[in-house]
């Protein structure tokens, strides 16, 4: 398994970091965030999904489980799926919704809460771990697939700029 570890000291680090996974996204990743609430989960995903070149208000699926994002890839239409389990009551209303289907070769998965689902969830190629750290954050991200690893061999994030 690899892995990366950081500290995020300011939310323009958070920005920083998003920016730089969203230069290694690939089609059909799944990326788990992990972290209590308040660690910065949404945030990084805000600034993935704004990287990635969305244009437009990115609001977190507390309520809705789920929100699709439209984006460009390489010149290929694809759709970034961001989830928020948080409030799931669960794993079945999350197959009953029919999300498992968005999980293939073509769609970016990001899951908030993937514990909530754990016993459906498709297993991730990236796992990021945030805890609050003083007034920052820290950061760990583990790539538990060969896509995942291709990933964070790509990463190229310096967190003092």
């Amino acid at each position: 398994m690899q892995h990366f570890k950081t500290q995020l000291k300011n939310e323009s680090a958070t920005d920083a970091l998003g920016r730089c996974l969203a230069r290694v996204l690939v089609p059909g990743l799944v990326i788990y965030l992990h972290g209590d609430l308040g660690a910065g989960k949404t945030a990084l995903t805000r600034a993935i999904i704004h990287a990635a070149g969305y244009v437009g208000h990115v609001k977190s699926p507390t309520y809705t489980l789920a929100e699709p994002y439209e984006l460009e890839l390489d010149g290929q239409a694809l759709t970034l799926m961001h989830f928020d389990l948080y409030r799931m009551s669960s794993p079945d209303e999350f197959l009953e919704a029919g999300f498992r289907d968005v999980f293939n070769h073509s769609t970016i998965c990001i899951v908030e809460w993937p514990e909530h689902g754990a016993e459906v969830l498709p297993a991730p190629d990236l796992a990021l771990f945030l805890s609050v750290a003083g007034t920052g954050r820290l950061a760990e991200l583990q790539a538990l697939s060969d896509k995942g690893c291709a990933c964070l061999t790509q990463l190229n994030f310096l967190p003092n700029l």
